[in-house]
C-alpha cells in the first residue's frame, strides 16, 4: 500500500486515491486500485494508453491512440514491465517450489513432470528460463537458476533424447546465458552437451537421426517418421547453435556437420522448389512429399534467414536458399480465403490442405525480418504479406471465446481461421503468434501489435493462470476451459519473453545485434567487436 504522493503516477491522480502495489511474490496482480475500477491516462512512448483496472478479472484493459512522444513515458513503462515481471516471477516461483529439477511444472497437481524428450536430462524449465530471468533483471531468481545449473545439472544421463529439443532448449539456452553474462559454467555445459549430440550424425549422408541416447551415443529415427526418415525442421534447426559451438570451442566439427546438411539439401531435387518434411538419412532423398510451414518444416526456413543475419549478412548461400524457398511457398502455398484472410496451406503431393497450425504463425515475423533486407519494392511486398499472415493468426485468437488461438485452424466448408476438429482446439501456452507481433512491432511500430499482445496477456491471466502457475487449456472455444496441468518450459523461454520484448524499447536485444533461436534464446550476430558481457566489463 503506497500513498499516492509517493508513487510516480501520484501527480496524475486525485489526491484521495491510493495505489495498492503488492510485492511481486503475491499472487493477485501487480496493480490493484482501492476503487474497483479506475482509469489512469498517461503517455507512453508515442501513444496514449487507457488502463481500465478491474479487480474481478485481475487484468488490465488498454485502449491505444497515437500521440506525440511524451518524455514521461517511463511511468507507464514501469507499470507494464512490473506486470510482466510479476507473471514471470509467478511462473518461476511455482516451478521452483513444486518442480525444481524436473523438466516442467504441473500446476494443478503441484508437482513436476519429466517426460521422455530429453534423454534423462533434467531442469528444462531452468535452462529455458535463464535468459528471460536475466533480461527481466530478476536477479535473485536468475541466481537460483544459475546455482542449479552449477550444482545439479547432470549431463551423464542415459535415455532417449530428441536431438532437436535438446539443441534448441538446452544448448540454445546455455549459449544465450553465456553470451548475456559471460559466466563460464554456461559455456562449458553447452560444449559438453554438444559433444554428446555428435553421434547422431553418423549416417551414410551425415543427415542426423532424430533420436539419440545421450549415454551410449546410439541414434535412430522416430518410430512415427515415414520409412526411417529424418524431419526437416529437426535436422534443419541446428545451424545457429552449432556454429556458435565451433566458435566457442575452436572445434570445426560442429560447423562441418551443419554445413554438410546444407550440401545434401542443395543437391537433392526440390519438387516445385519446395522442401518436403521427410528425408532419408541413408539415401538423402525425400521420403514423401508433404510440405508444411508449420510443424515438421517450420524452423528450417527460420534458420535460413537467421543464419544469414547471424553471419552479419555474409552467408549468401543461406540467403539464396531462403529467398528461393519463400518464392516457391508464395507461388504454391499462400492462399487467400473468401473472407480475405491470407494463409499458408500445407501441400501433400500437389494437393493442398487448407489449414494453418499455430506453429506456422511464426512465419509472419520471419517474412517481415527477411523483407527488411530486399529492394524497396520487394521489401514492401513481403512486409504486406507478413502483415496479412500475422493478421490471420490474430484472427484465430480473436474468433475464439477465450481470445487464445487453437493448435490448428482451417479454411474450408465456410470456416475461416477456426479449428473444426476437436483434436485441434487446445492451446498449450504457445508463443508463435506473439513472436510475430514482436517482429511486426519492431519493424513497423504499428501500435496494433502491442494492443494485440495485450489481448494475449489478458487472456493468459484470465484463462491460463491457476493457483500454482500457468496451464494450457483443452478448448479455446469455451469460456470455462479445462486445464491440461502443464506449464511448458517454452512458456518461460518464449511466450513471456516475447510479450516482455513487445513492450520494451527496440534496443533491448536489438535485432541488429541478436538473432533468436527457435526457442527464443538470443544469440549474437557475428560482429567482429562482440564479446560476452563479462569480458567487456
Amino acid at each position: 500500500h503506497v500513498p499516492v504522493h509517493h508513487h510516480p503516477l501520484g501527480e496524475k491522480l486525485p489526491p484521495n486515491i491510493n495505489l495498492n502495489l503488492p510485492c511481486l511474490s503475491l499472487n493477485p496482480f501487480p496493480l490493484v486500485l482501492s476503487l474497483s475500477t479506475l482509469v489512469i491516462r498517461v503517455c507512453f512512448c508515442y501513444y496514449s494508453i487507457s488502463f481500465d483496472c478491474t479487480v474481478e478479472h485481475q487484468v488490465f484493459d488498454l485502449s491505444w491512440r497515437g500521440q506525440e512522444h511524451n518524455s514521461e513515458n517511463f511511468e507507464l513503462s514501469a507499470i507494464i514491465h512490473f506486470f510482466f515481471l510479476q507473471m514471470m516471477k509467478f511462473a518461476w516461483d511455482n516451478y521452483k517450489q513444486y518442480a525444481l529439477g524436473k523438466n516442467e511444472l504441473r500446476p494443478l497437481t503441484k508437482n513436476g513432470h519429466i517426460g521422455n524428450m530429453f534423454g534423462g536430462l533434467r531442469g528444462a524449465t531452468v535452462v529455458d528460463a535463464l535468459d528471460t530471468l536475466y533480461i527481466m533483471e530478476l536477479e535473485e531468481e536468475f541466481q537460483e537458476a544459475k546455482t542449479w545449473v552449477e550444482k545439479s545439472f547432470d549431463l551423464n544421463v542415459n535415455g532417449e533424447a530428441s536431438l532437436f529439443e535438446v539443441n534448441i532448449r538446452y544448448i540454445g539456452g546455455l549459449l544465450a546465458a553465456y553470451y548475456l553474462t559471460g559466466e563460464e559454467v554456461f559455456k562449458s555445459k553447452a560444449l559438453e552437451l554438444g559433444e554428446k549430440l555428435l553421434p547422431a550424425f553418423n549416417t551414410p549422408t551425415g543427415i542426423p537421426r532424430g533420436v539419440i541416447n545421450l549415454g551410449s551415443g546410439m541414434s535412430w529415427s522416430w518410430g512415427w517418421a515415414s520409412a526411417g526418415s529424418s524431419i526437416l525442421a529437426e535436422f534443419g534447426t541446428l545451424h545457429l547453435e552449432f556454429l556458435h559451438l565451433t566458435e566457442l570451442s575452436g572445434n570445426p566439427v560442429f560447423a562441418e556437420k551443419v554445413l554438410n546438411i546444407r550440401k545434401v539439401l542443395r543437391r537433392v531435387e526440390k519438387p516445385q522448389g519446395l522442401y518436403p518434411n521427410f528425408l532419408s538419412p541413408v539415401t538423402g532423398n525425400w521420403v514423401q512429399h508433404h510440405v508444411s510451414i508449420g510443424g515438421l518444416g517450420d524452423s528450417f526456413y527460420e534458420y535460413l534467414i537467421k543464419s544469414w543475419l547471424m553471419s552479419d549478412k555474409k552467408d549468401s548461400e543461406a540467403k539464396k536458399m531462403y529467398d528461393d524457398a519463400l518464392e516457391a511457398i508464395e507461388k504454391h502455398l499462400v492462399k487467400k480465403s473468401a473472407g480475405g484472410l491470407t494463409y499458408i496451406a500445407e501441400w501433400r503431393g500437389g494437393i493442398l490442405d487448407h489449414k494453418m497450425g499455430h506453429l506456422a504463425c511464426f512465419s509472419g515475423g520471419m517474412i517481415a525480418l527477411g523483407a527488411e533486407h530486399g529492394g524497396e519494392e520487394k521489401k514492401q511486398h513481403y512486409m504486406d504479406l507478413a502483415a496479412e499472415i500475422t493478421n490471420t493468426c490474430h484472427e484465430s485468437y480473436a474468433r475464439s471465446d477465450t481470445k487464445l488461438g487453437p493448435e490448428a485452424f482451417r479454411f474450408d466448408a465456410g470456416t475461416e481461421a477456426m479449428a473444426t476438429r476437436l483434436s485441434e482446439r487446445y492451446y498449450i501456452l504457445r508463443p508463435e503468434v506473439v513472436e510475430s507481433y514482436v517482429y511486426m512491432w519492431r519493424l513497423t511500430h504499428d501500435v496494433k501489435y502491442r494492443q494485440w499482445g495485450w489481448e494475449v496477456v489478458k487472456a493468459l491471466e484470465k484463462h491460463c493462470r491457476v493457483e500454482a502457475g500457468f496451464s494450457g487449456i483443452r478448448d479455446v472455444y469455451t469460456t470455462v476451459p479445462t486445464h491440461d496441468n502443464m506449464q511448458q518450459s517454452f512458456f518461460l523461454a518464449e511466450t513471456l519473453k516475447y510479450l516482455y520484448l513487445l513492450f520494451c524499447e527496440d534496443d533491448v536485444l536489438s535485432l541488429d545485434d541478436w538473432v533468436f533461436n527457435t526457442e527464443a534464446h538470443p544469440l549474437p550476430v557475428n560482429h567482429s567487436n562482440f564479446k560476452p558481457k563479462a569480458s567487456v566489463q
